[in-house]
């Protein structure tokens, strides 16, 4: 009976260590870096880690200022993406960020302001966008170009973040 309970314990401890060795696979982790500039202050560095549990598509990301930390979500919009996934990026910000250029401007944008849900979707497939916050209840919003899109985070990409109060951050992922 002895035997049987040890056997038993020593079953159970490798199943424990197995289940633990295969949630840690399932988390992905990257770094990234930039540069926070404008507002006529001097360029600060600024270091990124992200976290996922869905191979890099989404998770948490955090954004280390030399004056506060930034912590929110990030998703990576494919044509699956459902506009409920999208509702936390217009808290505090314009509906599909219109008020935010990118990809040769205003003028040079082909949907109209604000951008329904749907052409934001088409406008970003294929990137990463965020929205983070710091303790003291300062906003940013990033979006990524990614180098390897099916790869999500894992391929590395570049983009830029912008501050509640307008400055703006030049961010590099490197692909892991």
């Amino acid at each position: 009976m002895r035997k049987n309970r040890a056997a038993a314990r020593l079953v159970w401890s490798w199943l424990a260590v197995l289940t633990l060795a295969v949630l840690a696979a399932c988390t992905t982790t990257g770094m990234g870096g930039g540069q926070l500039t404008g507002g006529g202050a001097d360029e600060q560095a600024v270091v990124f880690t992200w976290r996922s549990t869905d191979g890099a598509i989404s998770g948490t990301m955090n954004a280390q200022l030399p004056s506060e930390t930034y912590t929110g979500r990030f998703f990576q919009i494919t044509r699956q993406t459902r506009s409920e996934v999208l509702a936390p990026l217009w808290t505090h910000w314009s509906l599909g960020w219109y008020d935010w250029p990118y990809w040769g401007g205003v003028a040079q944008s082909p949907y109209p302001y604000p951008y329904p849900t749907v052409q934001f979707i088409t406008h970003y497939s294929g990137k990463v966008v965020a929205t983070l916050e710091s303790p003291g209840n300062q906003r940013m919003r990033c979006r990524f170009h990614l180098a390897e899109p099916a790869r999500g985070m894992l391929g590395g990409g570049e983009g830029e973040c912008q501050l509640s109060g307008g400055r703006v951050i030049r961010a590099v992922f490197e692909a892991q």
